[in-house]
């Protein structure tokens, strides 16, 4: 054994110059994890000229994380927090997940239904006994089988003000009064709806008597350390004073403005840091948040009508990959692009957070390729 360990530090050598000579351990489990070091060497190696590359031709401006089995292989931050001001990005600068946030919102009804206090099939009518649609459940909600309108479309419609932000509360309630017309009956097929993550943040306020944000700091963030994550509203990003903020940017590199949207959170609003989600990747191998029952059911595709590369499950999307499924989501809003990719069955991990909305280079199959 000993030996064909040697043999593999030799081959592994003759073909990196790069690495300097080295006194290799006697110990079978030093020689192991020197063996791990220096493939662990390679791959950062990869994917920083993956990075490099593009961001030296200004078309990629992010913070990246990659770790495997526990272990951070990779974490750098490329660009600047602000174009205008030059501030650099670092690792600990926060940016707007997007649709990054949909996992974390999962993750909360998931925490719930293990207290017994939400099961999946509940009607949201259980908490919202005025809510007009019927047959809604929380699974429904979910896996975006409820076939509800997206209110990011509806709410021009029916909320004149763009000074004053619409809130969860306020989605509810054009929805009771106005009935603005579904777009398919409940799970009839997967129609992505950011009303329904929405909604699902009103079902943890009601079930737990605390905020969104409440809930998700005490119950969630904090208990993870992830000390430097946080949900912004519109009026918080009114503000110039958060600390490490970033700030977002459109195609046309034009700084986003703050929009009236902001105001609804559960789709999106976590603002968040490579290193804090990788705290939150972690959780979730050991079962220290979601029972590892439940994540079973989060990371099962739970639709016919898709295929195994992209399918959706409880608000993680769903490769199959042969034998290594993949767990993923994407997001984008308002000049941020956010990239949270798990290989579950080798327990890799890639976390790309830019923002900057100007280029289209990255994609999940390619980022899964790094790693």
């Amino acid at each position: 054994m000993k030996n064909y360990l040697v043999a593999i530090v030799i081959f592994v050598l003759m073909f990196n110059q790069k690495i300097a000579r080295v006194e290799i351990p006697t110990p079978e489990h030093e020689l192991i994890n020197f063996v791990h070091e220096i493939i662990g060497h390679k791959k950062a190696a990869k994917i920083d000229s993956f990075f490099t590359a593009r961001a030296r031709y200004k078309i990629f401006n992010g913070a990246v994380l990659v770790a495997e089995k526990g272990r951070i292989l990779y974490q750098k931050s490329f660009g600047y927090s602000n174009f205008r001001t030059k501030d650099s990005l670092h690792i600990n600068s926060l940016f707007q997940l997007a649709s990054v946030t949909k996992p974390l919102t999962a993750c909360a009804i998931l925490m719930l239904c293990d207290r017994g206090l939400v099961s999946l099939d509940d009607d949201i009518r259980r908490f919202f006994p005025e809510f007009p649609y019927d047959n809604i459940t929380v699974r429904l909600l979910l896996t975006h089988r409820s076939g509800l309108p997206d209110y990011l479309y509806f709410a021009d419609r029916f909320w004149k003000s763009r000074t004053i932000p619409i809130t969860n509360d306020d989605v509810l309630d054009i929805m009771t009064l106005y009935k603005p017309s579904r777009y398919y009956l409940p799970d009839r097929r997967y129609n992505y709806s950011n009303t329904n993550y929405c909604l699902l943040a009103s079902i943890i306020e009601k079930v737990s008597g605390l905020t969104y944000a409440e809930f998700m700091k005490t119950q969630i963030f904090d208990p993870l350390g992830m000390h430097n994550t946080r949900i912004l509203t519109y009026d918080d990003l009114k503000h110039d004073t958060i600390e490490n903020l970033t700030t977002g940017y459109s195609r046309w590199g034009r700084a986003s403005e703050n929009s009236y949207l902001n105001g609804v959170v559960g789709d999106k609003g976590i603002f968040s840091t490579v290193e804090d989600l990788f705290r939150l990747d972690q959780a979730l191998y050991q079962g220290n948040l979601v029972s590892l029952f439940a994540l079973q059911e989060a990371f099962k595709p739970a639709h016919r009508d898709l295929r195994d590369y992209d399918n959706y499950g409880f608000g993680w999307r769903i490769n199959m990959n042969g034998g290594n499924k993949i767990v993923f989501h994407s997001g984008w809003w308002k000049g941020y692009k956010t990239y949270f990719v798990r290989k579950i069955g080798e327990q890799k991990t890639i976390i790309v957070l830019t923002n900057t909305a100007m280029h289209n280079f990255l994609s999940i199959r390619r980022l899964s390729e790094l790693i």
